[in-house]
């Protein structure tokens, strides 16, 4: 057998691990439970990638998102090391082609969906396939208390017991102290398990926070700056629009990204960046997952995230290759007040939950009593106009009803039809004289959607219908006689979005769902959204230690690189004043613990800078702490850091 040095450098081409991966990768070996958290670039397929290769089988890798499942399987077929995956795109054929290929055929890593796996069929393999190992990545999302929580990763712990032999390693790259603990609990790891942390420490990267007085004045003098490969996170798909033309406008190549596009679109624009011929991405969240270039010199965030754990994650992305890069952070007056207005909208109250799924029900023509196990194509679109719904609290009353178990809701796979014209406008106009019966249509076409005559546009064939006054299937029809007549390329929606009723629809009195469960998930969401505002207007704390302590690292130094560190690095405190000060703030401290603010303005009139500096200095040397809510208190001889 080859051990895990040969494995690295034959398939990957390096000669030595980093920090962590070897540790892991011997505990993987040994069999023992493991929850690896690595942060962002830190390696961590490679941690269960390498020991799969020296057992004997095949790994199971639960992964949520089918970008991420598709990339690393395309990248481990490039490197010669045979892998599939499913998910829920798939038809039925195609998925048990590949089961027999898991069970039968020379793989080793077989990338499934957690929806997937309570599945007749994959239920039916897997006696066949015997997984030699089980990867939970994005280990994050079974947690309840996480930011992006996914009910199926809860049926995980199942699968646990059909396969007892087989050791689980879970990673994540963003999880608080209560989220790996609740990893842990719902994998039902034992006291035995392990536990890896890498540094959150990146020594290269420089955060910034800035609230200029035009965002869009200041991102082009940022990357102006900058020079190099950049990434602008928006929170809008118009957005992302508006600011890539803005770019484009001042003769910066750029490019906008979100998952309304066709998976063609997304995929060619994903490869423009990478490859460099496109040098900004205007995206949303959707974009990165599963990317690796190294030579990111700097990420923008054009919006407040909700949360630090997305922050982290996508301000990352930035100097994977060890070279000085930056992630700034562009806010506006009254942003962080909008984060908060959000939350209600996102935790809808249970009686508009009720209220949407009794429309839900009727649109999708369930009676009460029955639908448990039935699947149904659902256009959320045309669900909130019939019922004169605000999309987006429609969406997450629905999300609610996932997160409680009675239904899931599919809406990773949509792929909008397409159209894009063929035919000039002289054979277009001859065209038309030739078939009057399609006049109507191409007008429609032309009329409703702008650009299409240049460009593939996305179309929504009930729309169209509405629009030009024709039944559906009509419009299909003429759709596609313009296709065989070759005036336009038409590419029907490959998969409608699902919604998947795990429940029989209950009778109007006794609908249920857990409210105190509800009520929890929203303080836990106020909680991050709080922490992620705390960020934003911290003005004197080395913002790497404010990061690093959210994710439970209190080990890392002043980074000395971000905002923070430079505007305060030349500040000399005498050494009576540290003294008097630091006993002024201990005897704050002796009964109970303050909010940071409370702490610095109950010491007023002592200079604000100062205070800062010297509350660092007591974090550093473990003589006070702060938890995530940036609340300080004592730090006692029982509370030691975690190893």
């Amino acid at each position: 057998m080859q051990n895990c040095h040969s494995i690295l450098k034959k398939y990957w081409g390096y000669d030595s691990f980093r920090p962590l991966q070897e540790d892991i990768i011997n505990a993987v070996l040994e069999k023992k439970e493991v929850l690896a958290l690595l942060p962002t670039g830190g390696g961590k397929s490679i941690c269960f990638q390498v020991p799969a290769l020296m057992m004997e089988g095949i790994c199971l890798v639960i992964s949520p998102l089918i970008a991420l499942m598709k990339d690393q399987v395309e990248n481990l077929n490039k490197r010669g090391i045979p892998a599939l995956y499913i998910h829920s795109g798939m038809h039925f054929m195609e998925v048990k082609k590949t089961l027999q290929n898991a069970a039968f055929g020379n793989y080793k890593f077989l990338y499934v969906s957690p929806e997937r796996l309570e599945t007749k069929l994959f239920a039916e393999y897997l006696p066949a396939i015997k997984p030699c190992l089980i990867v939970v990545d994005e280990a994050h999302c079974i947690s309840q208390w996480g930011y992006d929580f996914r009910p199926p990763y809860l049926r995980i712990a199942n699968l646990r017991e059909l396969l007892p032999d087989a050791p689980v390693v879970a990673l994540t790259a963003s999880a608080t102290p209560e989220v790996q603990n609740d990893i842990c609990d719902k994998l039902n790891f034992s006291k035995a398990s392990v536990r890896f942390r890498q540094s959150f420490e990146r020594h290269n990267l420089s955060y910034s926070v800035l609230e200029p007085q035009a965002k869009q004045v200041k991102l082009l003098e940022i990357l102006k700056n900058v020079k190099g490969s950049a990434i602008v996170y928006c929170n809008s798909r118009k957005l992302t629009r508006e600011v890539s033309l803005l770019l484009q406008q001042h003769h910066i190549s750029a490019d906008y990204y979100h998952a309304g596009l066709t998976n063609e679109q997304r995929t060619a624009k994903q490869e423009s960046w990478i490859n460099n011929h496109i040098r900004v991405m205007v995206c949303t969240n959707a974009f990165g997952m599963g990317i690796d270039k190294p030579d990111v010199r700097v990420v923008v965030h054009y919006n407040i995230p909700d949360c630090l754990e997305n922050y982290y994650q996508e301000a990352g992305r930035a100097g994977r290759d060890g070279r000085r890069s930056y992630a700034v952070l562009l806010t506006e007056h009254n942003e962080t007040d909008s984060l908060l207005t959000k939350i209600d909208l996102k935790y809808p109250e249970p009686d508009e939950i009720k209220k949407v799924y009794k429309s839900l029900m009727n649109f999708l023509q369930v009676a009460a009593g029955v639908g448990e196990g039935i699947s149904f194509d659902f256009d959320i679109a045309t669900f909130a106009s019939n019922f004169k719904l605000n999309i987006l609290q429609a969406t997450y009353c629905i999300q609610a009803m996932a997160q409680e178990g009675l239904l899931t809701y599919n809406e990773v796979v949509f792929k909008p039809s397409t159209v894009e014209f063929c035919a000039s406008k002289s054979d277009l106009a001859e065209f038309e004289l030739q078939h009057p019966e399609l006049d109507g249509i191409i007008k429609g076409l032309l009329r409703a959607y702008e650009g299409i005559f240049d460009n593939a546009c996305n179309i929504h064939e009930l729309s169209l219908a509405k629009f030009i006054r024709l039944p559906v299937a009509e419009v299909v029809l003429q759709l596609k006689k313009l296709q065989q007549y070759h005036i336009i390329q038409y590419i029907p929606v490959s998969e409608k979005p699902q919604v998947f009723l795990l429940q029989n629809r209950m009778y109007s009195d006794d609908f249920k769902i857990d409210t105190k469960k509800i009520i929890s998930r929203k303080l836990h969401y106020r909680q991050r959204t709080e922490a992620m505002i705390a960020y934003v207007k911290n003005k004197r704390e080395c913002r790497s230690k404010i990061i690093a302590r959210y994710f439970g690292d209190d080990k890392i130094s002043n980074c000395k690189i971000c905002d923070n560190c430079i505007n305060y690095s030349d500040l000399k405190i005498p050494e009576e004043v540290f003294k008097l000060l630091s006993d002024k703030i201990l005897l704050q401290l002796n009964n109970s613990s303050m909010h940071i603010d409370e702490l610095v303005k109950s010491l007023f009139p002592e200079k604000e800078h100062n205070i800062w500096k010297i509350i660092d200095y007591l974090l550093a040397e473990n003589i006070v702490k702060a938890n995530s809510e940036m609340k300080i208190s004592l730090f006692h001889k029982n509370d030691s850091p975690e190893k």
